[in-house]
Formats: C-alpha cells, structure tokens, sequence
C-alpha cells in the first residue's frame, strides 16, 4: 500500500504541493488528474522518492520511499519526457534494468518481445516518439515492479497499442496485484483504467474517490412532466436543462430515490441514462465551487 500524508513540495521557492494526502491500496490502480501546473508530475516524483518533501511523508507497506533502495525496487516511474542515451540499443538498456531490478524477468521481456517486435540491437535514436513509449512500458514491465507510477503514458500510442498496453496492465493488476498510479489528461482513458480518482488543482487535492462511489453517488434521469407540472425545490437538484417538454436532471443520490422523489409530479416517461466520469467530474466540482474548464 503506498500513503502519502501531509506532502508538501517547493521547487525554487514556489509551493507546488500543499498538504496532500493520497492513498493506493494494492492491486488498485489511482487515476490522478489536473490542469498543466497543478502538481501531478511533481507529486509523481515525491512518490518514486526523485523528490523529497518539505513536509509530509510518504510510505510504501509502512517504509519511507526517499532514499530507500529495498523500497525502491519495487517501484518503476515513467516519466512524460523519457531520459536516456539515444545511442544506447535495446539489449543496453535492458541490462541496465536487470541490474536496477532483482524482479527483472528475461521470460516476460521475450515474451512482450514478440508484442513490440524491436530488434534488441537497434538503436533508440531511431525511435519514434510512440516506439519509445512502447520500448518503455517493455522494460518497465519486464521489470515486474510492485508499484508502477505512469505521467501521461499512453501519449503518443496509437489505439491499437494504447488497448493492447492496456490490457497487459489490467491483467498484471489482477494476477499479480500490481498497484498503478496514472496521470493523464483523458478522463475516458482513466474511466477504463481506474478504480480510484484523485483531481489536482491549486497544489491541493480537491477531490478524492473511489469510482464506484462516484458512479453510484450520481443519477441523470430524462423525464417528460404532464403540461404544467412544476417541480418546487427539496429535490437534490444537482443540474437541469430542458428542451421542449424533455427535462433532463442530475440527481445526487441512487435511481430509486430520484425516482420516487418525482413520482408525486406524475412523469409521463422517465429514463435512467449513464454518466460517464467527465460529467460526474462536472456536477461534483460545480457542486463544489470550482470551474471546470480551469480543471481539464
């Protein structure tokens, strides 16, 4: 389990982390999300132990990170921008992990070998910007880490592999418990990927849940009233727009007691339609007092 309390990070005198407070159980995979600036690269680096905090903690299974080598092999980070020598080839590089890496697994790197399909002697500086990406996830799961942190990983992948790497992350999740932290900007990406939800923003973490509850806490019904009808107030009424005789109202709470709360209004139709994680992020941020299209 990674716990993260109180962290709070400066970078040239600028605060960029204000007492945050995360938690990743294992073989959970954290979605953390935010405008440009809001703190995720640099929250992402506290937790691989890159940074330190000014104040705060951050614990794997109960041992501190920062300068803790046991800890941090279990541990891979994937930065945005990629760091290494260009000149080095493929089998360079994957002796280095071997030898950052006592998990390392020469058989899984043969076998996601056969995925990426690379030569083991060509060199980086041919890559482009997706193979790159896709050298990267190779290495860092040959590595077999326990916790694997991802900024912005699936950028620069076209669908195909965005949904076959995918894949390969879900299933280490399910059959080995690997825990993943991803940042990313693509809220639909996360939506398939993620079981808990964290949003950055002003260098705090201004909301933090599980998907679950999310998706459960909120409720959009298209209803169609008798003429005349009015709804009065006491409703819970997160959000309403109507076209015509067509209202469509997000309520907090379940179907069934947004349901019977207009039910006394005599709805001549009335429909449970989904929400997916970008409008859930909406109506609970707006609810909240913050503007969105600052958010994302």
């Amino acid at each position: 389990m990674i716990k993260a309390k109180g962290v709070t990070k400066f970078l040239d005198g600028t605060k960029v982390l204000d007492d945050v407070n995360i938690q990743v159980e294992d073989g959970s995979v954290y979605g953390l999300l935010g405008p440009n600036g809001a703190g995720k690269t640099t929250l992402l680096q506290c937790l691989s132990g890159v940074l330190e905090p000014e104040q705060g903690y951050i614990l794997y299974d109960g041992e501190p990170v920062y300068e803790n080598p046991p800890v941090k092999e279990k541990i891979s980070f994937m930065p945005d921008e990629l760091y290494c020598s260009w000149q080095e080839n493929i089998r360079d590089l994957k002796e280095l992990y071997q030898a950052l890496y006592p998990s390392f697994s020469e058989k899984r790197f043969r076998s996601m070998g056969e995925i990426f399909a690379f030569s083991e002697k060509k060199r980086i500086r041919s890559f482009s910007k997706g193979q790159k990406r896709q050298l990267a996830f190779w290495l860092k799961l040959s590595a077999m880490p326990q916790y694997l942190l991802l900024d912005e990983p699936l950028d620069g992948l076209d669908p195909v592999m965005r949904r076959q790497i995918s894949s390969i992350l879900m299933d280490d999740v399910a059959r080995r418990g690997m825990s993943i932290v991803i940042s990313s900007h693509n809220l639909r990406e996360l939506e398939d990927l993620c079981d808990h939800v964290g949003i950055l923003n002003g260098r705090s973490l201004v909301l933090e849940k599980s998907l679950e509850e999310l998706q459960g806490n909120l409720v959009k019904l298209q209803v169609v009233f008798p003429e005349g009808a009015s709804l009065g107030s006491g409703l819970d009424i997160l959000h309403i727009s109507r076209i015509g005789r067509v209202y469509t109202i997000i309520f907090r709470g379940t179907a069934e007691e947004a349901q019977k709360k207009l039910s006394p209004f005599h709805p001549i139709v009335m429909d449970c339609l989904p929400l997916n994680l970008e409008e859930i992020f909406i109506y609970e941020l707006e609810e909240k007092g913050y503007a969105v299209k600052e958010l994302f």
